[in-house]
């Protein structure tokens, strides 16, 4: 038996023989012939105590008025009694009807034939008792046995287990080493070839050059003919001091001769920079189109985000901004919501207008561009800024709202001229408000990956000033410069924001409250004003005493 200590040890050995520490001992097949040595005893004794009469018997009658001798009882069993109870009897008056049986020995005395009668029980008694008891003990170190038995086999499946799922693993490892090493190779291969085919287009961009090289020192050759020495050097200085219209930027003749710039490539130009007279073109395509902006903190994203709303501002679209993470003091001259409940409405208001524009749409018969332009003229276009989109689905618990605001407008949104910007962290469909099913449209729309890198003294986020387009409907990046920017646009000119009957009111009482006479004109203008007129924030930031009133825009 294991035990837990030494006294957990010394008390179990106290409490057992030294008997059953013995036989504890023994081997299985000698605790066997113990035990059955032992219930060899006992059934002995047992069979020995059984047989015959451990004390003396007097048998007797009792004779009635008759004189007939009555020796049984009713059942047929024999009137018997020791001698010591014999003679008790006989003390205590024994009635003179009871005689000795004459026939059952002298006098109706029966000897004992088993006086170790008792002894013989004893010793069965011992031998069952001490065969119980070695079978417990074979029973308790069974049990043990058995647990330890149940043990090992666990531990042995456990291994097994374990073994099995080692080797599985191990195939997976050799499987996965297989594929890299393949796509290694493959990689490899494609890039000798790669390097085959850069290295064949430089040797013939090289081959261009210096036959151009050649072509120019046989027309300089041409040119020179008949001219000394000292005339040449002259004509040579002339050349690279002059500028013609045919060299690039303040390049002269001179530096075209370098021979390094004949066979050195370049560095890589952003695409934006090929139009030097509007750098930031690319910009238009942010302007009329559903995009997405996307990339890491600091990569210049909001930034961006609000140069793209002041280009709509600009062109005449309805600019409303959904900002969780803003206020409306970063937004003025624009529609601003802020509250989850305030942008949760406009998404609704977003979705119920473009499904009504569609029905409208579908039943008239304009061709699109006249249903644009109608939209135009009746000033409806209208587009959303979606900043910090990728935490909408938390926040909005509408998922099937949210899935069909990004699946329209995705989809819808173009010929309705309700275009949207969506900024966010990257470009899944998760970060689209949750959208499913259209991965397809989502990797093919308009995008702008904002680039960001470590400053390298204060270890933190910022913007390199470039990044990367995709067009819409294309699978290719193009390399772009940011528009250049030195502060961050939070004034967007004269606010589209429908006015409240609050403000409406305050407007009123501002217009009666002025110091020249009220017209009758000006009344019915007042009293016409629509719901969605519009005012113009007064600037905090002036100098002057005088009160600055705002110009009521009637348009709306």
């Amino acid at each position: 038996m294991n035990y837990l200590t030494d006294k957990h040890k010394q008390l179990s050995e106290s409490q057992q023989s030294g008997l059953m520490l013995w036989f504890g001992g023994l081997s299985m097949d000698r605790k066997a012939i113990a035990i059955g040595l032992s219930l060899t005893v006992g059934l002995g004794s047992v069979a020995m105590a059984w047989q015959g009469t451990s004390s003396d018997r007097i048998y007797f009658c009792i004779k009635n008025p008759q004189k007939r001798l009555t020796c049984e009882d009713k059942n047929g069993r024999p009137f018997r009694m020791t001698p010591y109870y014999w003679e008790e009897w006989k003390l205590k008056g024994m009635p003179r009807q009871v005689v000795k049986d004459p026939a059952m020995g002298v006098q109706g005395l029966v000897k004992a034939t088993n006086k170790n009668k008792p002894i013989w029980a004893f010793g069965g008694f011992i031998g069952f008792a001490l065969a119980g008891w070695m079978l417990r003990h074979c029973q308790d170190e069974e049990k043990q046995r058995a647990v330890f038995e149940d043990i090992t086999q666990k531990r042995d499946a456990a291994k097994a287990e374990m073994a099995a799922r080692s080797e599985l693993l191990e195939s997976y490892r050799d499987v996965a080493i297989a594929e890299v090493q393949l796509q290694a190779d493959l990689d490899l291969v494609a890039n000798d070839r790669t390097v085959d085919i850069q290295k064949a287009e430089i040797y013939a961009q090289t081959e261009i050059k210096v036959t151009q090289m050649d072509a120019q020192d046989v027309i300089f050759e041409a040119t020179t003919a008949g001219m000394t020495e000292e005339q040449k050097a002259e004509y040579i200085k002339q050349l690279r001091e002059m500028k013609t219209p045919y060299l690039q930027g303040s390049q002269s003749l001179g530096q075209t001769i370098d021979p390094k710039d004949k066979v050195e490539d370049s560095e890589p130009v952003p695409i934006a920079d090929n139009n030097a007279a509007s750098p930031d073109a690319w910009v238009q395509n942010l302007v009329k189109q559903t995009c997405l902006i996307w990339g890491n903190q600091g990569g210049g994203k909001s930034w961006l985000a609000r140069y793209v709303a002041k280009q709509k501002k600009e062109a005449g679209y309805r600019v409303i901004v959904l900002d969780p993470d803003s206020n409306r003091s970063e937004w003025r001259g624009v529609e601003s919501y802020h509250s989850w409940s305030e942008i949760e409405q406009q998404i609704r208001d977003y979705v119920s207008q473009i499904e009504e524009r569609l029905q409208t749409f579908n039943n008239s018969s304009l061709s699109e561009e006249r249903w644009r332009e109608k939209l135009w003229r009746e000033g409806k276009a209208l587009s959303l800024i979606c900043e910090e989109a990728t935490t909408y689905s938390d926040f909005i618990k509408d998922a099937e709202l949210l899935e069909k605001f990004g699946k329209l407008a995705l989809t819808k949104s173009r010929k309705q001229e309700m275009p949207l910007t969506v900024v966010a962290h990257n470009n899944t469909q998760s970060c689209m408000f949750g959208i499913k099913g259209l991965h397809n449209l989502v990797s093919k729309m308009l995008q702008v990956e904002c680039l960001a890198e470590v400053d390298l003294v204060t270890l933190q986020p910022k913007s390199t000033g470039f990044a990367k387009v995709k067009l819409d409907s294309s699978s290719q990046w193009l390399d772009v410069s940011l528009p250049k920017m030195s502060a961050k646009i939070s004034d967007f000119g004269t606010s589209n924001r429908p006015v409240s009957e609050e403000d409406r009111e305050s407007l009123e009482k501002l217009y009666r409250s002025l110091e020249f006479p009220e017209t009758k004109a000006d009344s019915a203008e007042i009293a016409k004003l629509p719901s969605e007129t519009t005012k113009q924030p007064i600037d905090e930031d002036s100098s002057t005493t005088e009160p600055r009133f705002t110009r009521l825009n009637l348009s709306r």
